[in-house]
């Protein structure tokens, strides 16, 4: 399966007051998705708190979706590191447990170069027979992966595209402009979906389609019928949303509002803690605003 569709949603990891996983609730996050646009889930990424999960959680988790969603949605699984060793080890247990794809987020604290970066996916890609997509997100990993080097990872056998969150609108076209056939740019941020996609992206990795994730669709239909000025509305429309849910660390915000809503996300795993409360009534009110709750 390599058809991802145009929405992925990053989806957020249920815990109960333990801090265990909330695997009823689980199930309710990945019908209510279902309904609301998702056309793939991306299990144990950045908003599903990976750096607190356990390689057998993550596994655990991987199994359990692929249960759900059968071979009915891709699963794409969260499981990069900075260690090329570790991140192919779990990698092929994600494959093994049903995974239709790997994401894999570019190494970070450790700072690679760009010899170093096409090294580490060179390894991984030699080593697993599902596809997979690179991760981009300088802000949290302190290092970018060029447009140069992208496009020589788009040339790996089974490298079908970037996450990119770079915000870096030049680089992000550069890719896009000249990656191969079947490769494709996917946005890693909310807020830049509408001009990716305007630019021949695919779609979104998304956060913001937890609570408005028919509205994205929508706007990314307008995009590919060329209807411009529509989509150019919805993104105007919804910016508040796709800023607000980061105004303080992801996934806190988007956990808020899913139990808000009634949608029962659960706590938040230590070191993440609850906004304060001046931050709380702020997104509350921008919730109500978009009469979300």
């Amino acid at each position: 399966m390599s058809d991802f569709g145009e929405i992925i949603t990053a989806m957020v990891t249920p815990f109960d007051k333990d801090y265990n996983i909330d695997w009823k609730s689980m199930d309710i996050i990945m019908d209510y998705l279902i309904e609301n646009g998702t056309d793939s889930f991306l299990i144990a990424g950045t908003t599903g708190e990976s750096p607190t999960l356990s390689d057998r959680e993550k596994i655990e988790l991987f199994r359990f979706a692929k249960k759900k969603l059968k071979n009915n949605m891709p699963l794409i699984a969260g499981t990069g590191s900075n260690d090329t060793k570790h991140t192919i080890e779990l990698s092929k247990a994600a494959q093994e447990a049903g995974a239709d794809c790997a994401l894999i987020v570019t190494p970070y604290y450790n700072k690679p170069t760009q010899n170093g970066l096409i090294n580490h996916y060179r390894q991984i890609s030699e080593s697993l027979d599902i596809p997979i997509i690179f991760y981009n997100v300088p802000a949290r990993t302190c290092c970018n992966i060029t447009s140069a080097t992208s496009l020589k990872l788009a040339e790996f056998k089974n490298i079908v595209g970037v996450k990119e969150a770079s915000g870096d609108m030049r680089q992000i076209a550069e890719i896009i402009r000249d990656c191969p056939g079947g490769f494709v740019v996917y946005s890693g941020n909310d807020s830049d979906t509408f001009p990716i996609v305007a630019l021949g992206g695919k779609g979104i990795i998304s956060v913001a389609s937890h609570i408005i994730g028919k509205e994205i669709k929508e706007m990314i239909s307008l995009l590919n019928k060329n209807k411009l000025k529509e989509a150019a509305q919805m993104h105007k429309k919804y910016l508040d949303i796709f800023h607000g849910i980061f105004f303080t660390t992801s996934p806190i915000p988007i956990k808020k509002a899913l139990n808000l809503m009634g949608i029962p996300a659960g706590y938040l795993r230590p070191p993440l803690y609850d906004m304060e409360l001046q931050e709380e009534e702020k997104f509350v009110g921008l919730l109500t605003e978009y009469k979300l709750i």
